[in-house]
């Protein structure tokens, strides 16, 4: 991932050149990077929405040809091409901003690597005595809520959860929270922006598809 990480990690530095506080430059880094991936975020929400659509269709289908394989297999395949969906259309972005992610991490977790002095690095911001330690409480319990928040924003917009979707709600911000209190600040800080940007944005997404749902009924 150092082909990813090593262009990521020029960004960071130069805006820490423009801002001089190591701490800020994570922040707009954070929010300059979750803008360059909106589109994708947009696309992936887009296709998310015409799945659940065309899923009661679906099920129809899947009910009346359930002895024939073959035959279900096809009118599926009839039904993504009728409305225009891609079985794999949110996916592929997810798939694309993997990567992207992975090599934030590995700034964060390295900046030393990425042509960051130590004392940079090390220096204090808000109540955190160092960016480059583990913060034990407020950064890994605010990445939880952050993470929790998320969650429960895309789950909004999708109707009614299953059961694992509903588990992994509550599960993925326990894990956050013990993995943020193992990793740098400066990491946890990272996904504790990010994720608020997250929610923030899927709000924003959703409201058009409240506001069709509302006028529906």
């Amino acid at each position: 991932m150092n082909f990813i990480a090593q262009p990521l990690g020029a960004l960071l530095r130069f805006i820490y050149q423009l801002i001089g506080n190591y701490g800020l430059s994570i922040i707009v880094f954070t929010v300059i990077v979750k803008l360059a991936m909106v589109p994708l975020t947009i696309k992936q929400t887009k296709s998310m929405k015409k799945m659940q659509e065309i899923q009661p269709k679906i099920k129809e289908v899947q009910a009346k040809y359930k002895n024939d394989q073959e035959k279900m297999n096809t009118k599926v395949m009839e039904l993504y091409k009728d409305h225009n969906v891609s079985p794999f259309g949110g996916c592929l972005p997810l798939l694309i901003q993997f990567p992207i992610i992975i090599g934030l991490f590995t700034v964060l977790r390295n900046p030393v690597s990425y042509g960051f002095a130590q004392e940079v690095v090390g220096a204090g911001f808000l109540w955190l005595p160092s960016l480059s330690q583990a913060d034990p409480w407020i950064l890994p319990l605010l990445a939880g809520g952050s993470t929790y928040l998320t969650s429960a924003t895309m789950g909004s917009a999708g109707g009614k959860q299953d059961p694992t979707q509903n588990m992994m709600k509550y599960f993925f911000p326990i894990m956050m929270i013990w993995m943020a209190r193992t990793l740098p600040a400066g990491v946890a800080l990272y996904w504790v922006v990010s994720s608020l940007f997250q929610a923030a944005q899927q709000i924003i997404i959703n409201k058009p598809y409240s506001t069709l749902k509302e006028g529906s009924n």
